[in-house]
């Protein structure tokens, strides 16, 4: 099952969708309302249809994630992105928040901050949780399903951190408007039992940067979500970006810049393209 929100330039709504068939069936309420039904295994008969069929290609698609849900980022989760920096594995995850004005959705414009000459890509695997009752023994059987997402990163306000505080994640991930997700969410059924090995990639213009697997994760998806859990719990249709493979542009000096095309690819879920809008201020 696939499950999107989307918007025809009202309120936002939520449905499942068909790509194929180019079709989306609203559903009535928020992952709060019917996250815990679906991660229980009840399949449509835990939503309530609302209204007629919608043709997908004509909705604009949000990104998958209510207002009142917090998205948490995992980073420095994968081996070979820690090799490219040099940098020894952390002895545990590494967690933080992002703020939720910083989404956007798979085809909307990345809006460049004015504060950062540095603006980076990284692409993620995402897990959204369906419930907020996390079973530590089981810690999958609470997923609801997997995105895709585009960790958009001013890498100088990163460092810009005073000394011996550290590094400024805040202002580095949560400038407005300027993180893809979606452009859906994939249940869990759509993938082989057990923490997801997909593919990711991203492009800029056409050029590949980023091509790796979920398989280089240092701490799974079972792992993380635990984790974090029992520092700060999870509410259902919280956000967990998991991590990005090797290839951002802080290893390369080749950073973000107006016009580009960046998309963002992982296997099984699809594809968010998204255009860098200009540097404002």
């Amino acid at each position: 099952m696939k499950l999107a929100r989307c918007t025809t330039g009202g309120p936002s709504f939520w449905a499942v969708v068909d790509p194929a068939t180019d079709a989306a069936r609203p559903i009535a309420g928020g992952v709060a309302d019917w996250g815990p039904g679906l991660v229980q295994g009840g399949g449509e008969a835990a939503l309530t249809f609302v209204g007629p069929t919608l043709v997908l290609s004509q909705l604009r698609l949000l990104a998958p994630c209510d207002v009142t849900n917090k998205v948490v980022i995992a980073g420095a989760n994968y081996r070979k992105h820690l090799i490219e920096f040099g940098v020894a594995a952390p002895s545990q995850p590494i967690a933080f928040l992002k703020a939720y004005g910083a989404l956007i959705g798979a085809a909307d414009p990345i809006r460049y901050p004015p504060l950062t000459d540095e603006l980076d890509y990284e692409c993620e695997l995402v897990v959204i949780l369906g419930t907020s009752d996390i079973d530590l023994d089981d810690p999958l059987a609470s997923v609801l399903g997997y995105t895709a997402g585009n960790d958009v990163s001013a890498r100088d306000l990163q460092r810009s951190g005073p000394t011996g505080i550290g590094m400024d994640l805040y202002a580095a991930k949560s400038q407005d408007g300027a993180t893809p997700v979606g452009p859906w969410i994939v249940t869990p059924d759509e993938f082989p039992a057990g923490s997801p090995t997909l593919r990711l990639s991203t492009t800029i213009n056409g050029e590949v940067r980023q091509d790796g697997t979920t398989a280089d994760m240092t701490w799974n998806v079972p792992e993380l979500i635990s984790f974090i859990h029992q520092r700060v719990s999870f509410a259902a249709g919280d956000l967990l970006f998991t991590g990005t493979p090797e290839g951002v542009g802080q290893a390369t000096g080749r950073y973000l810049r107006p016009a580009d095309v960046v998309e963002v690819t992982v296997e099984g879920i699809g594809t968010l393209r998204n255009v860098v809008g200009p540097k404002t201020g």
